[in-house]
């Protein structure tokens, strides 16, 4: 060993201790900033303009609050931190944002619906009623022919795709193999009726029915059957999905017993996957009830009571707050008023058939069995 190298003086370590985290704000510095950006940009707007503006206010807050967040992150943590703030605040004003219109339509079909919404008007057939020996035109508001036509537009629709949906589904997973040529011309039949807009089924359910019954073939089946061909492909695909997620040694073990095929998917394969394709279903006919193009294409409208879905138009909730408003009587404000509490009623509808759809996934989930 060298001279050098042993009369080498040593290296002086420093004294200060070495440490292996950083700062750390505390907890409530977000909210905190955050409620001083937005006082800081409404003073500053209200200084500048003399007026308050919310859309302008929220951009703009948010902005102040990123960017005071990521330099006070990024001088007392680290870089790091700073950089999983602001991302996590974009993140949740994206949020926010997309937020925003679907309460504002919540909360204004509330408040505009709930002035008529009321018993008497969803057990009551509306409509206009001319007297011919005072010449007076009597204005009933009543939203149960919408009601009816609804339900049973609906539940056609669903009597049909329901068997149809989930057995092609069984199909597709069970029989089918994976370069089948009639698999793949099914699969890309579903995907392209998945995307076709509804006005177009409402024009191939009113062409079909033309040519078949006449010009005038507005009736309640002619829309049940535009409506299949948008709940049918929900249907497939949803169920699809489900029997995908069913184990495969499930399936294994049935046949090793001797079991059939038919009897295994009707026995195990179904009941476990009941919970979801249950819901699917329930999902796609709270799709379907709120469409209106099909339907006006297809029944038209009416304020007469219909109970025949094979004959003369008939009216549904989506149609009646369409042209309630569209096509408002001589008494404007309560065509209007009834426009808003069809949309209202049809808004409950689709919040119980959502509901159903959790009860019913609770309810037949294999575990809960």
């Amino acid at each position: 060993m060298s001279a050098s190298t042993t009369n080498a003086p040593p290296v002086p370590r420093s004294s200060a201790p070495i440490t292996l985290t950083s700062g750390q704000l505390p907890r409530w510095i977000e909210p905190a900033v955050l409620a001083g950006s937005a006082i800081v940009v409404a003073a500053v707007l209200f200084v500048l303009t003399q007026s308050f503006n919310a859309g302008v206010w929220l951009f703009f807050t948010a902005i102040v609050y990123l960017v005071g967040i990521g330099l006070g992150s990024t001088v007392v943590e680290n870089r790091r931190k700073a950089t999983d703030r602001v991302v996590r605040g974009l993140v949740i004003s994206a949020f926010i944002l997309a937020l925003i219109p679907l309460v504002s339509t919540l909360v204004t079909v509330i408040v505009q619906g709930a002035a008529v919404l009321n018993w008497n008007f969803i057990w009551t057939v509306g409509g206009t009623s001319f007297n011919p020996d005072t010449l007076e035109v009597t204005y009933t508001p009543g939203a149960f022919q919408a009601v009816v036509g609804t339900l049973i537009i609906t539940g056609i629709a669903t009597l049909i795709s329901v068997p149809i949906g989930i057995l092609t589904a069984i199909y597709l997973v069970e029989y089918a193999q994976p370069n089948n040529p009639l698999r793949r011309a099914i699969t890309f039949l579903v995907d392209v009726m998945t995307g076709i807009p509804s006005i177009v089924a409402g024009l191939f359910a009113f062409s079909l029915f033309s040519l078949i019954v006449g010009p005038k073939a507005f009736s309640g089946f002619s829309a049940s059957i535009a409506l299949c061909v948008l709940m049918i492909p929900i249907v497939v695909r949803s169920t699809e999905e489900m029997l995908r997620l069913v184990p495969n040694e499930l399936r294994e073990a049935s046949f090793a017993l001797g079991v059939p095929r038919s009897t295994t998917i009707l026995k195990i394969v179904l009941r476990t996957a009941a919970s979801g394709i249950v819901t699917g279903v329930v999902l796609a006919i709270a799709r379907i009830v709120g469409e209106t193009a099909p339907i006006f294409i297809a029944a038209s409208f009416t304020d007469a009571l219909n109970l025949n879905p094979f004959q003369d138009p008939m009216q549904t909730l989506a149609v009646m707050a369409y042209t309630n408003y569209s096509f408002p009587t001589t008494d404007i404000a309560a065509s209007q008023a009834q426009a808003w509490g069809a949309a209202l009623l049809l808004v409950i509808l689709v919040v119980i058939f959502n509901l159903i759809a959790r009860i019913v996934a609770t309810v037949f989930a294999p575990k809960t069995r």
